[in-house]
């Protein structure tokens, strides 16, 4: 009888056990899905645009989201790779760093170029200059980085892809082929002073808080992307996305460009970057949310909301702009990013 007994209490506990764990499951399967942002979008100016993705999430998957707003990359990249958020978005150098923490981060979707495929799926990390100082970085009719030599340079952080990975790469292959600097490396970029390449070293801690300081004079030259300041700037002259174009500060431009409307800089060198993908972290996001979210966001649906591809001419502040009509976003895999990846090794 005793037996029989301890059996019977062993099955209780068994089920209590399993209960639990279920509840648990449950509990974490059907709870906030928490999103975290860059720096870059997490401003008042896009929560808008914030909005529009919880929505679509929370039409996709019934469960409500959550924003982790931040003020530095390497705090929206630690929230992912520990599994304190389920999704961010992030560039592709911030992606390789938080699944080289954890390989358990890994991509979801990412938008396409003006294609509607990956082939173009690029955006442009610049480096600029104060408007009437570009004659300093010219070889002749061309424009050349030779003399950033003892500038002062500000990049975005050194866990952000266009705002220092990427041109950081297109420094040292540059002037390590002179002999002065033949044995430059990126880590010598991070920062300025006696012997260095640049005279002083600046962080803007996004790609609108570095254009700042090359418009207030903090910075002889910065180094951002097109998309992030997208909002903020209009085209003045010469051919977008090329080296002698010249972009303006928006009369309507909110902050941190409030007191900097109409001043001016010009690209003297200009470089695709793959685009930066939406990643989850696997280890907190289950399967099946997640191919929920993959079929929502690659939808035509979503390809034709004007809150997601904002059109040209549109007051909405968005992330990306419709140019083509062709944009959307597209499952895309790990190995998508290796040519950034490359940039590490």
């Amino acid at each position: 009888m005793k037996k029989l007994l301890l059996v019977v209490a062993a099955m209780f506990l068994s089920l209590s056990i399993l209960t639990g764990c279920s509840s648990e499951a449950s509990k974490k399967d059907s709870g906030p899905i928490v999103m975290v942002w860059y720096p870059n979008e997490s401003g008042e100016d896009l929560k808008s645009a914030r909005d529009e993705y919880s929505r679509i999430i929370e039409e996709a998957t019934g469960r409500k989201v959550e924003h982790r707003l931040t003020t530095d990359y390497v705090i929206a990249i630690e929230t992912i790779a520990n599994g304190n958020a389920h999704i961010a978005y992030m560039g592709a150098q911030g992606y390789i760093e938080a699944n080289k923490k954890n390989n358990k981060v890994l991509p979801l979707f990412v938008n396409s170029g003006s294609s509607g495929t990956l082939d173009d799926a690029v955006y442009y990390s610049w480096l600029a200059v104060k408007k009437g100082n570009e004659d300093q970085y010219r070889n002749g009719s061309a424009f050349s980085i030779d003399n950033i030599e003892g500038k002062r340079f500000s990049f975005v952080s050194n866990n952000s892809t266009s705002g220092f990975r990427v041109p950081s790469a297109g420094i040292v292959n540059h002037f390590s082929q002179k002999d002065k600097w033949k044995n430059l490396q990126a880590e010598d970029l991070l920062e300025g002073g006696r012997n260095k390449l640049l005279s002083e070293v600046l962080y803007g801690g996004s790609h609108q808080g570095t254009t700042v300081n090359l418009l207030t004079d903090k910075a002889d030259i910065a180094s951002f992307c097109d998309t992030c300041v997208a909002n903020y700037i209009e085209h003045a002259s010469g051919t977008p996305n090329r080296p002698g174009a010249v972009y303006r500060i928006r009369q309507d431009a909110d902050a941190p460009f409030t007191n900097l409307k109409g001043e001016e800089f010009v690209l003297i060198s200009v470089t695709p970057v793959l685009n930066p993908p939406f990643v989850t972290n696997t280890d907190v996001l289950d399967e099946e949310t997640q191919k929920a979210l993959i079929a929502a966001f690659t939808s035509d649906e979503v390809k034709n909301n004007e809150r997601i591809f904002v059109p040209k001419d549109s007051s909405f502040k968005g992330l990306f702009q419709k140019s083509s009509g062709n944009e959307r976003f597209l499952d895309v895999k790990d190995e998508w990013f290796n040519p950034v990846r490359e940039l590490s090794n």
